[in-house]
C-alpha cells in the first residue's frame, strides 16, 4: 500500500507515520531526510542535488523524483510506503504517478490530517521540552508534576524551539494551504482522498487512519 499523508507543521504527521512503521512495517519517505542521504552517499542524483545546494539553487523537480525513485527501486516491490513532504506541486504529483507506474505500484491513499490554525498555533507555542533528558511539556496540557522539574530525568533547564512562535506557524500553515491546494484536486478526482480530524487524540487519529487504510466506514 502506497500513501501519501498531508497536514501543516504541527499536525501530527511524524507521530503517526512513525506508528504506521512500527505497526505495517511500511517505510516513511521523507524527501528532505532522503535529499540528504542521498548527498552522503554520493549517488548520480545525491552529487546533482548537492551541487545545486552548494550552489543557493532550489532542487528542481526531477532531481527530487529521482531521489524518490532511487529509493523505491532499493525497497522491496510489496513494502508499503508512506510519502511525507511531497508531492508538493502538481507536476510532482504527476512525476509521482510515473514513478510508481514504471515499478508496478499505485498510490492508494491520500490522507490529510485537518487542524483548527488557531488550536494549532496554541499547540504548537505551547511547547517545551526538557533540556537535560528531551522530555516532551506543554504550557496548558501538560506542565511538569513538580514545578521546574522533569518529570523523567528531575533536571530544572527547559527549552522552546525558537521557531515555535506564532508569527512562524501562521506563516507556515499559509505556505502549506498554498502548496497543497493544487495537488488536492488532482487526488479528489479519482476518490481516494480522505481527511482525519488532527486535533483529535493522538490515539483517536491512529484509529482513524488505520479505519481508512483497512476500507472500513468511518
Amino acid at each position: 500500500m502506497n500513501i501519501i499523508l498531508l497536514g501543516p507543521p504541527g499536525a501530527g504527521k511524524g507521530t503517526q507515520a512513525t506508528r504506521l512503521v512500527d505497526s505495517r512495517g511500511m517505510v516513511q519517505l521523507s524527501t528532505g531526510d532522503m535529499l540528504r542521504a542521498a548527498v552522503k552517499a554520493g549517488t548520480p542524483v545525491g552529487l546533482q542535488a548537492k551541487a545545486l545546494m552548494e550552489a543557493g539553487a532550489l532542487v528542481p523537480d526531477e532531481v527530487v523524483s529521482g531521489i524518490i525513485g532511487e529509493a523505491l527501486d532499493a525497497l522491496a516491490v510489496d513494502t508499503g510506503v508512506i510519502f511525507d513532504g511531497y508531492p508538493r506541486t502538481q507536476a510532482q504529483a504527476h512525476s509521482l504517478d510515473a514513478l510508481l507506474s514504471d515499478r508496478q505500484r499505485t498510490l492508494d491513499h491520500v490522507i490529510e490530517l485537518e487542524v483548527d490554525e488557531n488550536a494549532l498555533v496554541e499547540r504548537i507555542t505551547g511547547r517545551f521540552t526538557c533540556a537535560t533528558c528531551g522530555e516532551g511539556y506543554h504550557d496548558s496540557f501538560k506542565q511538569p508534576k513538580v514545578q521546574g522539574e522533569c518529570d523523567k530525568c528531575h533536571g530544572h533547564e527547559f527549552k522552546r524551539r525558537p521557531d515555535d512562535n506564532e508569527e512562524t506557524v501562521r506563516t507556515r500553515m499559509a505556505e502549506y494551504r498554498a502548496k497543497t491546494a493544487p495537488i488536492l484536486p488532482i487526488y479528489e478526482a479519482r476518490n481516494i482522498v480522505s481527511r482525519v480530524d488532527g486535533m483529535a487524540d493522538m490515539e483517536e487519529v491512529a484509529m482513524a487512519i488505520a479505519a481508512i487504510l483497512d476500507g472500513k466506514p468511518a
